[in-house]
């Protein structure tokens, strides 16, 4: 039987190309996509956490999918978990916690937490990481293609996040 996974996204367009590319690494591996409110055997939730109210999007999107399906393995990746992993932690409903990096080893890290029953986490330190992730996408769905040329920024002004959030490299060479 194929498997389904469905995915909610929060935030920037970065998030929505690196959902679209978690998508292609699904498929790739027999996975079904499915609407986010369908009934699946993984939720995938790329997170933003630019505001309270995206956290607490965040939050609400694993109680409903852990509603929808007890079974299922909740992924949480992305930005929530890169900068508050305590807590995403703190939810028992998640099985695996990804930052904003190690994105393209989501369905290996999915089917561990699958196969061993135990939580799956990986967050990298942003001052620690520092390489361009190459995902795949397929823009067949799109009338627009992404154009990833920068994981993160290293200029750190002092009224912006992203730095402590994303990847700190320079454009793609």
């Amino acid at each position: 039987m194929t498997k389904r996974v469905a995915f909610s996204t929060l935030g920037c367009k970065v998030n929505q190309s690196e959902t679209e590319a978690m998508k292609e690494l699904f498929r790739e591996r027999g996975y079904e996509v499915v609407k986010f409110g369908k009934p699946a055997d993984v939720y995938v939730i790329n997170t933003c956490t630019v505001t309270n109210a995206a956290d607490r999007k965040s939050r609400q999107l694993v109680r409903r999918a852990s509603r929808r399906a007890p079974d299922a393995i909740v992924a949480v990746v992305g930005c929530w978990p890169q900068v508050a992993a305590d807590k995403v932690e703190a939810l028992p409903q998640v099985d695996v916690i990804i930052g904003t990096a190690e994105r393209s080893q989501v369905v290996d890290l999915v089917e561990e937490a699958a196969r061993t029953k135990k939580r799956v986490q990986r967050v990298v330190p942003v001052l620690k990481k520092a390489e361009f992730e190459e995902m795949p996408l397929d823009y067949s769905t799109h009338t627009r293609a992404f154009l990833k040329i920068q994981d993160g920024c290293n200029r750190f002004c002092s009224y912006c996040i992203i730095p402590y959030r994303r990847l700190l490299t320079g454009p793609r060479a």
